[in-house]
Formats: C-alpha cells, sequence, structure tokens
C-alpha cells in the first residue's frame, strides 16, 4: 500500500473538482486506485484539509457509540459514515460494527497498547519464624528439595549406564 502525501492527495482532488479530468483518468495519471481517490474527494468537500490530512487516534467508546448510531439511525452506509466522522478508513468502522454485534459494548472500550509492563512483584511478607505456616513453608521447600536432588541422582546414574554401555560396545 502506497502512502500519498497530503499535497499530491490535494492536488488529485484539485483536479477532480476543476471538472475537466474523470476519477479514471486521474486514478491512471497519478498510479492511484479509484476507490481511495473518491475517498479523498469525499472527505475534502466534507471536512477540507482535514479530511486528506492522515491521523492516528484512540477512540473513546462514547464516540464509537455515537458513530454506529448514527450508520444505524440514519441508514447510512460504511463509506458515507466515514467521511461523515473523517475516519481514516471504512474498514474501522466495518470492525466497530462486527465487534459490537458478536461482542457487545465491552468489546469497543479501548485497549492499552503495547507491552505489558515489567513491574517487579511485591514480595509476601514470611510469617514468624516458629509458627505453623513457617514450618509448612520449610517443610514443601525440604520436600521439594528432596524431590529435586532425587530426580537428579537418577538422571545422572540413567546417564553413567548409557555410558557404560557405550564402553562394552
Amino acid at each position: 500500500m502506497t502512502k500519498y502525501t497530503i499535497d499530491e492527495k490535494l492536488l488529485a482532488v484539485l483536479e477532480y473538482l476543476e471538472g475537466k479530468k474523470s476519477y479514471k483518468s486521474i486514478a491512471q495519471e497519478r498510479n492511484v486506485g479509484l476507490s481511495p481517490l473518491k475517498r479523498w474527494v469525499a472527505r475534502y468537500l466534507e471536512h477540507g484539509m482535514e479530511g486528506i490530512a492522515s491521523s492516528y487516534t484512540n477512540y473513546t467508546l462514547p464516540f464509537k457509540l455515537e458513530v454506529l448510531n448514527y450508520m444505524n439511525e440514519y441508514g447510512a452506509s460504511i463509506s458515507e459514515t466515514a467521511v461523515h466522522y473523517n475516519l481514516p478508513s471504512d474498514s474501522t468502522l466495518l470492525k466497530w460494527s462486527n465487534q459490537l454485534k458478536e461482542g457487545g459494548i465491552d468489546v469497543l472500550k479501548p485497549k492499552k497498547k503495547g507491552r505489558l509492563s515489567m513491574k517487579k512483584e511485591t514480595k509476601k511478607t514470611s510469617p514468624a519464624k516458629g509458627s505453623q505456616e513457617a514450618l509448612l513453608a520449610e517443610l514443601e521447600y525440604l520436600r521439594a528439595e528432596n524431590a529435586y536432588l532425587k530426580k537428579l541422582n537418577a538422571l545422572v546414574q540413567e546417564k553413567e549406564a548409557l555410558q557404560r554401555k557405550t564402553k562394552r560396545k
């Protein structure tokens, strides 16, 4: 997908609005798809320069619901609604509509983007020495250590047995 500058978009839109050329001829000359060109013209007519400037934004839940309600209330198509609210892509609105149908309003809530923070876990306070909880925790630790050592011993013996077997051959 090729990115076009605001100047390239504006020149294409103004060329169409002069009325001397058709969508198809402008699209061929400027190596632009027909659909994006029509979208640029519609957005320019509705919002001016702001309509063809690309923007990245997070949308709030009330805004998303307002857009979807407008589309349902007035029977507007997805592309008409996207132009009316100056959404960068029709697919954004289609995605919201499908999410609302499948998962309800909760799915439309904005989510945090990016990686999760690597917060350090708060350490548990250790139980008082000699208490029943401390003794149970120590017992659990010793049992785990014992099981680990048994497993380690079994692996070492298995390895030695394999070495003895290969030496015989």
